[in-house]
């Protein structure tokens, strides 16, 4: 799923593009992409863009009149910039949108349909889409503590949970963590404040690094590589890999559509965290540490 970093950088990307167009036509290849039918789709036609913004893991490209289009890019949505007059992008092409410079594409790769579109009218309505967590960015290290000691999480689901932190999610809380060297499964109200100052650091200085990675990457181009496994992660991805910093193999755990990767030696004192499926298959054939692993 794309994050704060490649948010930010599509954000950029599009308003180079596309502030200041007015938007020719919408057309849609998936209905069931737009969730909304009040106000209709075509109220943003003929409409001017007069900004973006980002609202977590959303995208809100705002027209006059105070109406909102906001996306969510969900797991496999993506966006491209294309030259008008294309060919549509078959089966994962979820909509278009046409400006007189050229054409916005929303695509989706699987057989899930998670991405969605939403059409708002007024601030009121948009504030539904905001679930209330904060930008890592933009607070210093008391209001950080404050809101990751609030409730008893472990520390994986305290970074990913946007009611609490705003865009942050599976792949760059695996390194953030690893950066900290901290558990993903150690508790907030563990944390000692070395711990506390050591997550904040790690927090914003792997979200910025990314931002500028990414927009180096884009340079003047559209951003059509965004994907959550890139080479120069130090462990998201990257089961079995050895760790950057230690050499270890990287470890993971399995749940549901997700899995967190992190390092046994420099985040677990060296414990392998028990696979709900493995470890229970293997049971006392399960390893407990790296050096037995």
């Amino acid at each position: 799923m794309p994050e704060l970093p490649d948010i930010v950088v599509y954000i950029e990307a599009l308003a180079a593009r596309i502030v200041g167009q007015k938007l020719a036509r919408v057309r849609l290849l998936d209905p069931f992409l737009l969730r909304t039918a009040e106000p209709p789709i075509g109220a943003v036609e003929g409409g001017r863009v007069m900004g973006l913004r980002r609202i977590g893991k959303r995208i809100v490209v705002e027209f006059e009149g105070c109406l909102f289009l906001v996306f969510h890019l969900m797991v496999a949505g993506r966006l491209r910039w294309r030259a008008l007059g294309g060919k549509a992008p078959g089966r994962i092409g979820l909509a278009i949108l046409e400006f007189s410079n050229g054409a916005l594409v929303f695509t989706e790769a699987g057989t899930k349909r998670r991405a969605s579109l939403h059409l708002v009218q007024g601030e009121e309505a948009l504030k539904r889409f905001d679930p209330g967590g904060l930008e890592v960015l933009d607070i210093d290290r008391t209001s950080f503590a404050s809101r990751l000691k609030a409730e008893n999480h472990t520390l994986k689901r305290a970074l990913t949970d946007p009611h609490i932190f705003s865009g942050i999610g599976n792949a760059y809380s695996d390194e953030i963590l690893h950066r900290a060297q901290l558990s993903p499964i150690a508790l907030t109200f563990q944390l000692t404040d070395e711990d506390v100052a050591r997550l904040h650091s790690a927090t914003t200085a792997v979200l910025s690094e990314w931002t500028q990675r990414l927009r180096e990457d884009a340079g003047e181009s559209f951003p059509d590589k965004v994907t959550a496994f890139r080479d120069e992660m130090a462990v998201h991805g990257r089961h079995g890999k050895p760790c950057p910093v230690c050499g270890a193999p990287v470890q993971r755990i399995v749940y549901a559509d997700n899995e967190t990767n992190y390092c046994a030696r420099c985040q677990t004192g060296g414990r392998i965290l028990a696979d709900r499926a493995l470890s229970r298959l293997l049971k006392k054939s399960w390893p407990r540490n790296i050096d037995e692993l």
